[in-house]
């Protein structure tokens, strides 16, 4: 495997990290909630047995360290900032709770050039302290400006499935997006990614000021789409996935609009004030009532 200062080497395809561990408490579950202004009670409820709700996308705060520790491992230092989330796609086995200790393990299972630059998908397994298959998630990121090296060993895979556009939204709701979203984001969720948070560090990359998290965009579009399920119990939850087409300055305002496809499947898009799309393609599968 090799580490280039300049480019992406295709041998990094199938590199990986061990294990990392994570110990899931209330106060994260509760807080990550808070940071989507999540009211529903069960999210904050300490006294039920199993504690409170995770919401779907807890999965990327366990994930987070793995996340960066691949990473490392792969493209140099100097070229991390010109990451941008591209993808996303969860399959929740069963539902993170307070008091579990989870093993998340990394792989980087997809390498390609594309026209904005490299995209790398990272594979994250997350199990539980018996073994058992908690979160599947596969992560995609492309760095922009940045080449393949090597390309003949690349290889293409971890996409989402493929959904069809909105063009009859059944729902339409908007998303007041505050200054400060980013920085309640960082905290609560535990992922610090300082082109999100630090002003210097979003202009070195080429933005005018921090954007907001990818995931944070996600996570509100699904707390959006989840009042429309019937039952809306997150916990039915079985797979998320999405691409991302935009940023999402702050302050701002989305508009997410939605599909009932089934009593099992709801799809997505994430637009701004302007009607351009930020987040497209957007799924959520759902267990049977």
């Amino acid at each position: 495997m090799t580490v280039l200062a300049d480019a992406i080497a295709a041998d990094v395809l199938g590199a990986q990290i061990p294990p990392l561990s994570q110990q899931i408490d209330a106060r994260w579950l509760m807080a990550y909630a808070a940071s989507l202004d999540e009211t529903d009670p069960r999210y904050y409820d300490t006294v039920s047995a199993g504690g409170p709700w995770a919401h779907p996308l807890f999965a990327v705060c366990y994930e987070w360290p793995a996340a960066l520790a691949l990473r490392a491992l792969v493209v140099a230092a100097a070229l991390q900032p010109r990451s941008v989330h591209a993808t996303h796609h969860v399959i929740v086995h069963r539902p993170p709770r307070a008091g579990d200790t989870l093993h998340t393990a990394g792989r980087v299972i997809a390498v390609e050039p594309r026209r904005a630059g490299t995209r790398v998908v990272s594979r994250f397994v997350t199990t539980d302290a018996s073994g058992g298959l908690v979160t599947t998630t596969d992560y995609g990121s492309v760095y922009r400006d940045v080449p393949v090296a090597g390309g003949a060993a690349a290889a293409t895979g971890g996409a989402p499935p493929a959904r069809p556009a909105i063009t009859s939204p059944d729902w339409i709701e908007s998303i007041d997006v505050p200054a400060n979203a980013a920085w309640i984001y960082t905290e609560c969720a535990r992922i610090y990614n300082p082109i999100h948070t630090d002003l210097a560090v979003a202009r070195g990359a080429g933005l005018a000021a921090p954007i907001l998290h990818g995931t944070a965009t996600l996570a509100l579009a699904i707390s959006r789409a989840l009042r429309h399920a019937r039952p809306a119990d997150p916990r039915r939850v079985v797979e998320i996935a999405a691409r991302f087409t935009g940023m999402v300055p702050m302050p701002s305002t989305l508009v997410v609009r939605g599909a009932v496809h089934s009593p099992e499947e709801i799809g997505f898009d994430v637009a701004d004030a302007g009607g351009a799309t930020v987040l497209a393609g957007g799924l959520i599968r759902l267990s049977a009532a």
